[in-house]
């Protein structure tokens, strides 16, 4: 009889948070450690982590979460790591010391450089290459940013004296003791340097963004050997099986492995993930095309949406205007909001991403009235992240995308039922919870298990796969088209670019 499969860890770093999550073999979450990350903003527009904080936390939830498991590391199958993708670290390949603080990725700090570049014509070569646009949400220009700020870097990176690379790269080195410098295809492919035909970094967009190739890791397959994690604290050390972009890990973990299936996170902000198969799909409605995974040297494709604010709106009613105490208040004042009123609240705290990219634009409301309270914008935040949802599938069916045929969606928001049901009628769309939510974690933790052999194929992760509750569109079609009319006229307000 076969021994059972062990537990896998998944360490998330995203942007608000550093967690690790353990899971049983068939899924079943074990322990959970989490530590908040806070955030710098040195300037408007601007928005940077501690690497060293990032580091640190990591190791801790690590260790956290095995001792309230009471795993040790040798009864661990291995370790998967998913991560915010486009922040970047640069480091001193001598020291492991980062020369600059992380630029996050929804920093805008570049926004004029790739404005020049646009204008100057560069979008379609750019895209061509990479399936990403002239955006600041990209690494590169990051990169180069802080090659140019920091005293003596551009000349220490030509040496080959520094490293850079996306968060899962940065964790990788500094738990491996900078023995590895590697990164897999799905965060290369969010750095505007590879290559999204030819699978690799491109020499002539290392050129044109000024970014030495010295500095980049190696690419390499999502599930690969990136070495033994080595956690302060922990008697024996973690195979690290698997690096992934967060996006593409929820899609792992909400099963969508054939073209046309889609999933949708909701978190900072919301993005969708479709299927594309094994050739990839160039959008010309200001998607993005990206690397979903590359296993056993095959590509998979996705389609991309980008929206940067979504649970950031119900922080800002929250934190900034005091309307409650808790996001879980929300449910009960959505409910409670006056159906007739028409608020729009368009989230644009740090510009809009697609279809729109308009980084100068900046959150609106319309459509207030006397008779607005709480609950109507709190309604008009939930609203906006199911308008953004829309916006995104639209754009991908018009550039030739699978029809989808249910939504999946994951995340801390999806656990409220108003939204899900909003989601369902404002889409049109039959919406599926999972039951677990946090699939970027879970994706990591069965890619892991995928590399050490205890998945056989991903037939067998789609079997496991099931739904806690589904919502079906319950909305006359005239409300819905009415409503969405709504909100893009209330767009159109806001673009600084009409």
């Amino acid at each position: 009889m076969p021994e059972p499969a062990p537990p896998f860890l998944a360490l998330d770093q995203g942007t608000t948070s550093t967690r690790a999550m353990l899971f049983s073999s068939d899924g079943e979450v074990v322990a959970v450690a989490q530590r908040e990350l806070p955030a710098a903003f040195p300037a408007p527009g601007w928005v940077e982590h501690d690497p060293e904080r990032i580091h640190a936390d990591a190791e801790a939830v690590i260790r956290d979460c095995l001792a309230t498991a009471g795993v040790a590391p040798a009864a661990i199958g291995g370790l998967g790591i998913t991560n915010q993708r486009e922040t970047v670290v640069v480091w001193e390949r001598a020291t492991g010391r980062p020369i600059h603080p992380a630029i996050v990725w929804q920093d805008r700090r570049t926004a004029e450089t790739c404005r020049r570049l646009q204008d100057e014509g560069h979008q379609d070569w750019v895209r061509e290459r990479t399936g990403l646009l002239l955006d600041p949400y990209f690494s590169a220009t990051k990169i180069a940013w802080i090659l140019d700020q920091v005293p003596g870097a551009r000349a220490a990176a030509e040496r080959g004296e520094l490293a850079a690379g996306t968060v899962d790269c940065w964790l990788t080195w500094r738990l491996t003791g900078g023995r590895v410098h590697a990164t897999d295809a799905s965060n290369a492919s969010r750095t505007l340097l590879y290559d999204l035909v030819h699978g690799a970094w491109n020499e002539e967009l290392c050129r044109f963004f000024d970014v030495p190739p010295a500095l980049l890791p190696e690419v390499r397959d999502t599930v690969a050997d990136y070495g033994a994690a080595e956690v302060a604290g922990l008697d024996g050390a973690l195979a690290i099986r698997t690096l992934v972009g967060d996006q593409q890990s929820a899609a792992f973990g909400q099963a969508c492995f054939a073209p046309g299936d889609v999933k949708a996170t909701y978190g900072t902000g919301c993005f969708t993930v479709q299927n594309t198969g094994a050739e990839p799909v160039w959008s010309e409605r200001m998607l993005l095309t990206t690397v979903l995974w590359r296993l056993d040297g095959a590509t998979t494709y996705a389609i991309e949406g980008s929206s940067f604010n979504a649970g950031t709106a119900v922080q800002w009613l929250r934190d900034g205007l005091g309307l409650f105490d808790d996001a879980a208040e929300t449910e009960e004042l959505a409910r409670h909001a006056d159906p007739r009123q028409r608020v729009y609240l368009v989230p644009a705290f740090t510009g809009l991403g697609a279809p729109w990219w308009d980084p100068d634009a900046r959150a609106a409301i319309h459509g207030l009235t006397r008779e607005v309270g709480r609950p109507e914008l709190v309604r008009a935040a939930l609203e906006a992240v199911c308008f953004q949802t829309r916006d995104l599938l639209e754009a991908a069916a018009a550039d030739g995308a699978p029809a989808p045929r249910e939504l999946r969606v994951d995340g801390g928001m999806v656990r409220n039922d108003w939204l899900l049901q909003a989601l369902a009628d404002l889409l049109g769309l039959p919406v599926a919870r999972p039951a677990v939510v946090e699939t970027t974690a879970l994706g990591a933790a069965r890619l892991a298990a995928l590399g050490a052999g205890y998945h056989e194929g991903l037939d067998a992760v789609a079997a496991a796969w099931r739904a806690e509750r589904r919502a079906a569109p319950a909305m006359p079609e005239d409300e819905r088209e009415e409503r969405w009319a709504g909100w893009r006229e209330a767009v159109r307000r806001t673009l600084t670019r009409r």
